[in-house]
């Protein structure tokens, strides 16, 4: 039995090969802090991308795409933050917000799924 983490690395190399093939560069994976997790980090001309990566073997418990919610957007913004932050990058950067979704043998890309949720 695979564990999740390894299936997530998987599915995560799925998703950055077929990333590269549309273009952008791969900067950083899985890139962890104390304010979350963001599964890819790439460049895409004026972008820095921050892409989170979602496998559903089936659709049963809701779709991959179902699976990016409010909280985990707001916690991929709060871990941009703190990565433009540590990585000396100013306001002016431009960021998206995209994601894939892998779902009964299907990717899914969808750039600028989400808007960035500012802290209240």
């Amino acid at each position: 039995m695979i564990n999740q983490r390894t299936q997530g690395n998987d599915y995560e190399k799925i998703a950055s090969k077929y990333l590269e093939e549309q273009g952008l560069e791969i900067l950083e994976y899985n890139y962890f802090s104390r304010m979350g997790e963001i599964d890819i980090i790439a460049r895409d001309n004026e972008y820095l991308v921050f892409v989170e990566v979602k496998y559903r073997k089936n659709n049963k418990k809701g779709s991959a795409l179902e699976a990016v919610t409010y909280n985990k957007m707001k916690k991929i913004c709060r871990a941009c933050d703190y990565y433009l932050l540590t990585h000396g990058y100013s306001d002016a950067v431009s960021v998206r917000f995209d994601v894939v979704a892998i779902e009964e043998g299907h990717l899914k890309y969808v750039p600028n799924a989400f808007e960035y949720i500012p802290i209240r």
